[in-house]
């Protein structure tokens, strides 16, 4: 396990620079899985999507994200996150686009040579829900048959 530790910016947009720093993470380091391992920080506003809605919540900050967890895979991010507000209500739930740093997010992030992560369609759940499988090793050059 590799790790890359990311420190994002007021106005970031956490999901999304999660996102793009993974597609940029695979391409240099030719991985297809990752997970979080840490993560706080405070927000301006935390958009979360709660168990069984399909609708998000908007909340307004200031915002302590005292919580992240999820996966990052080349089919996109499956992420939730704990948030409270200045009176410590804590809310939970989907991370969804939108959620502004504030001053700063500090996120931990585990990269996962070997492994394959990927977002499937499962019959059973009527969502794409994660497949994990190691991943294919690349032969070593001059190895095997040319057909």
């Amino acid at each position: 396990m590799k790790v890359h530790v990311l420190r994002l910016s007021p106005g970031d947009d956490l999901r999304a620079v999660l996102e793009a720093t993974f597609t940029e993470l695979a391409r240099t380091h030719g991985i297809a899985a990752a997970c979080i391992v840490s993560a706080v920080g405070s927000l301006s506003c935390a958009v979360l999507r709660y168990a069984a809605r399909s609708d998000s919540s908007e909340m307004d900050g200031p915002l302590e994200l005292l919580m992240l967890t999820g996966t990052l895979s080349p089919d996109g991010a499956h992420l939730h996150a704990s948030v409270a507000d200045a009176q410590g209500v804590v809310k939970g739930g989907h991370l969804m686009p939108g959620c502004i740093v504030r001053t700063t997010v500090e996120v931990v992030i585990a990269l996962l040579p070997g492994w394959e992560f990927r977002r499937e369609l499962d019959e059973a759940t009527g969502y794409k829900e994660l497949t994990a499988r190691p991943s294919p090793q690349p032969s070593p050059e001059g190895s095997g048959s040319e057909e």
